[in-house]
């Protein structure tokens, strides 16, 4: 499983509706925006890692400045969003791959079980619409943007 993460001032998502209005499905205020991608093999454990290090990264500032406070430590929003073009294989030539990313049915199923695990530990979870074509606003904060991936 992998996760793009910005520390976020604010961040939202919004889908097109059929009469071509946009809805917002998930906002927050500061906090994270996770981009996550399910790869093929990604299980229980890989996915309760991933929340782990979504619940526990270090990148919000304590009193002196420094990334040491986590989004538990801060009470801050978390905004999952999957996004399977992270798992892109990109190495040659000028299009993407995606054998690497897990078929729609495997993500789905991880990606809803990631927002369950998140939902029970975390006090404010907003997430996009899985499969939807999304237009994802945000505030980047600092900016602070990292790659997570579970082995």
């Amino acid at each position: 499983m992998i996760a793009l993460i910005q520390r976020v001032q604010s961040a939202r998502v919004d889908v097109a509706q059929a009469d071509g209005q946009q809805e917002t499905v998930g906002a927050i205020g500061a906090g994270l925006l996770a981009l996550v991608a399910v790869q093929p093999g990604d299980d229980e454990p890989r996915t309760k890692r991933m929340l782990e290090r979504l619940l526990g990264y270090r990148v919000f500032s304590d009193e002196q400045g420094r990334m040491n406070r986590s989004l538990t430590d801060t009470g801050g929003d978390l905004l999952l969003v999957s996004q399977f073009t992270l798992a892109a294989d990109t190495r040659s030539g000028m299009r993407p791959s995606f054998t690497s990313a897990a078929t729609p049915d495997e993500g789905r199923r991880w990606f809803e079980r990631l927002v369950a695990l998140a939902r029970a530990a975390h006090p404010r979870v907003e997430i996009g619409r899985f499969g939807a074509h999304m237009e994802v606003h945000l505030v980047n904060d600092g900016p602070v943007t990292f790659w997570l991936e579970t082995p």
